[in-house]
């Protein structure tokens, strides 16, 4: 076990402050599809995967998988459109990475989100170079809270499970971190509450809370 763990950052909410872009991409496809999509159900299903909450809301009369495919995909579009309109990168995320690439640190991200989500956030925050590892949705077939998405990750990065640390924002993220039997940090950010993220190890109200050194102390007192 090394002293120093690798760290996998999750991506909406810790990467990207993109609460606001998520809902207001679903309120552009409502209104070019011509439903409804209330504020109370956006923050009743945020998180959630876009698929699941298409089915469970009733967006669709017929919800085959491929008509709601079709849905997913547009309301992602614009998503990104949203993104590439105004990128707003989590205070001190840029800052966390560099020091943590500084330190040689093994970085990646483990994200449920599509592909090309991330990889346009990965883009705008410039720092791909100081990834080791990217895993997405297109890499996984169970999402969180299993843990499919943080092994991945730790493989990618040639680490073990129980060395590395997860930076999350979300309940079913931080069991998914657990479940890989990772120390997780959890980030409270729009929609969340400090008393939803008690189970992480740690809970930070910033990423400028955070630091190499930081992180590799929480790393040591949670590990077993």
């Amino acid at each position: 076990m090394s002293d120093f763990p690798a760290v996998i950052f999750d991506m909406d909410g810790v990467l990207v402050d993109s609460y606001d872009a998520h809902y207001e991409s679903w309120q552009r496809l409502a209104a070019e599809r011509g439903f409804e999509f209330t504020r109370a159900q956006f923050l009743t299903t945020f998180g959630r995967v876009s698929r699941e909450v298409i089915v469970e809301c009733g967006l669709l009369d017929d919800p085959t998988p491929e008509a709601v495919a079709e849905i997913d995909d547009a309301k992602e579009l614009h998503f990104r459109d949203i993104l590439r309109e105004d990128f707003r990168a989590m205070d001190g995320a840029r800052e966390l990475i560099d020091a943590l690439a500084a330190e040689g640190i093994p970085i990646a991200v483990g994200s449920s989100g599509p592909l090309e989500n991330v990889d346009l956030v990965i883009d705008l925050l410039g720092k791909r170079d100081h990834l080791k590892a990217v895993v997405t949705a297109r890499d996984v077939t169970r999402g969180k809270p299993h843990p499919e998405v943080f092994l991945k990750a730790a493989a990618g990065l040639e680490v073990e499970p129980g060395n590395c640390v997860v930076i999350e924002d979300a309940q079913a993220g931080i069991a998914a971190a657990h479940a890989a039997s990772m120390v997780c940090i959890a980030l409270v950010s729009a929609g969340h509450t400090d008393e939803e993220l008690s189970a992480a190890d740690q809970v930070v109200h910033s990423l400028r809370d955070l630091s190499p050194a930081s992180i590799r102390d929480t790393f040591q007192k949670h590990i077993s």
